[in-house]
């Protein structure tokens, strides 16, 4: 009997090769939710799950429509660069822009990615096992998730990636109003969460353009993970904080979660 009775997992969308939504009743949203799923072509089994969380004003559909996502696994896959992974792009609860991924009085928005995607997802998906390896990536908002969460749940995850990541909801402000309001949880920044669990922290790399806004946040956050001796990759790349930066450097992230998979991730040298 499925646990999750509610679900449902569309076709292959014929205009996108290898998605596929699912849908499900969730508990932590109060509502529907839906999780767009790149399974890789041919018969696999075992497969990592990386979790890829968008930003504010997004949807399930961000990664795929406007990064790419999907395409950019199937061609390193193609290339022998990467190993078959599953790539599950949840929506956020679509809470006012954006939930944060966290707890608000609207819905329990980490309980719906840590519990109810990961496992709704390893139960619809037939190539993973019920406890696949599990990574976290995201971009803006949804780097700070994945951070923090990444951070937080250093034992379920093997890997964390972030890219223009907000290091503290109040700087979520730039892009969206009033992002704290109706939160549930302990208003630290990502930084707090890092240090705290740093003795189970995964593998971690993080990047953020030199034009984006959030460039000076997250130099801060590489020195005070530097100066508190957290093992971590932090890169710099010219870009804005826009699709075009995040598409051009999914790669980062998938390629990351291929070196830890392989036992062989590198802090490298910051800017």
């Amino acid at each position: 009997m499925s646990r999750v009775p509610s679900l449902t997992l569309s076709p292959s969308l014929r205009h996108r090769e290898a998605l596929q939504v699912l849908s499900f009743d969730s508990a932590a949203l109060r509502g529907r939710g839906n999780v767009t799923i790149f399974v890789p072509p041919g018969t696999h089994q075992a497969l990592p799950l990386v979790l890829l969380l968008h930003g504010v004003y997004g949807n399930h559909f961000a990664w795929a429509n406007s990064g790419g996502a999907h395409k950019t696994a199937a061609r390193l896959i193609e290339r022998g660069l990467m190993r078959p992974m599953v790539i599950a792009m949840p929506a956020d609860g679509l809470w006012d822009g954006s939930g944060g991924y966290v707890r608000h009085r609207n819905g329990d928005y980490e309980s719906w990615i840590m519990d109810e995607v990961t496992e709704s997802v390893a139960e619809a998906v037939p190539e993973l096992d019920y406890d696949p390896p599990l990574f976290l990536a995201g971009l803006s908002i949804g780097g700070y998730a994945a951070l923090r969460l990444g951070a937080k749940y250093g034992r379920r995850i093997l890997g964390i990636s972030a890219h223009s990541a907000v290091t503290h909801l109040a700087e979520a402000g730039r892009f969206h109003d009033d992002p704290q309001s109706g939160l549930r949880t302990d208003k630290h920044p990502v930084g707090w969460w890092l240090l705290r669990n740093r003795g189970s922290l995964a593998p971690l790399r993080f990047d953020c353009g030199t034009e984006d806004p959030l460039i000076e946040a997250n130099r801060r956050l590489h020195d005070d993970l530097t100066a508190h001796g957290v093992s971590h990759r932090y890169q710099e790349f010219p870009g804005y904080h826009s699709w075009d930066y995040w598409a051009l450097h999914l790669p980062d992230s998938l390629l990351f979660f291929e070196e830890c998979l392989r036992g062989e991730p590198r802090p490298a040298a910051g800017p």
